[in-house]
């Protein structure tokens, strides 16, 4: 892919995820039939960063020995996002979650969306010093899992704020805000997050893992997914 095409892409990207922000998430997600859980692979896309190797060390905890999580980092491949445009067209059968930048997430969005895949899962997550926010776009297959991160960062003593809608609902949005008192864990959103999209759908009574700790900061804007094709 060539340095134009990339530019053209990333420009495309940026106008998608403004208006994502504008409608206050509701058009990005697809109408779709409800998912129900299968066999299939899970594919999880992440770019380099600190942020995103916390998603993966969550998302590898919730994966059992039968269950295969195929990692591909977008940022490495700039071919992936053509191949994988192809592939939602044709119709091929996937479970993928991811944690990206707003401009890839935003093309990855815009190419489910017009592939007919289903998004179950909706995150845009902003991350400071000791202190994270997340706004959440969920449907009925996510249910509880807003609850499940604000209990694990209150649990671990990190600060934050969630808000969650839901998919056609016409209950308002819930809030809660914690204040941090340790921050060292200020990073356990990422783990937390990969952790919930990966077991979407499947039962799992295993609680969900600490955060290993990391020198480098876990800062700046990034936006979870989960889509079902």
């Amino acid at each position: 892919m060539s340095v134009n095409r990339r530019s053209v892409l990333k420009g495309m990207a940026l106008t998608s995820i403004a208006g994502v922000t504008a409608t206050g998430l509701g058009s990005a997600l697809a109408a779709g039939p409800a998912s129900t859980v299968t066999a299939q692979p899970l594919l999880a896309l992440v770019n380099e960063g600190p942020a995103e190797s916390l998603f993966l060390y969550g998302a590898m905890a919730a994966r059992d020995s039968q269950s295969q999580l195929q990692v591909q980092r977008v940022d490495r491949d700039p071919g992936f996002m053509l191949e994988f445009e192809r592939e939602l067209r044709r119709g091929v059968p996937m479970n993928v979650i991811g944690l990206l930048d707003n401009a890839s997430a935003a093309l990855v969005l815009d190419m489910a969306r017009s592939g007919g895949a289903r998004i179950q899962w909706l995150g845009q997550h902003s991350a400071d010093a000791g202190f994270s926010r997340h706004h959440l776009l969920r449907t009925e297959i996510a249910e509880g899992c807003a609850q499940q991160l604000s209990h694990q960062l209150q649990a671990c003593g990190a600060g934050f704020s969630v808000t969650e809608e839901r998919q056609n609902s016409a209950v308002t949005s819930r809030q809660l805000v914690a204040s941090s008192n340790q921050t060292s864990h200020s990073a356990q959103w990422a783990s937390s997050i990969g952790y919930l999209l990966a077991s979407l759908g499947a039962p799992t009574t295993l609680n969900i893992p600490a955060s290993p700790n990391t020198s480098l900061p876990v800062t700046g804007s990034f936006v979870s997914f989960s889509i079902k094709a």
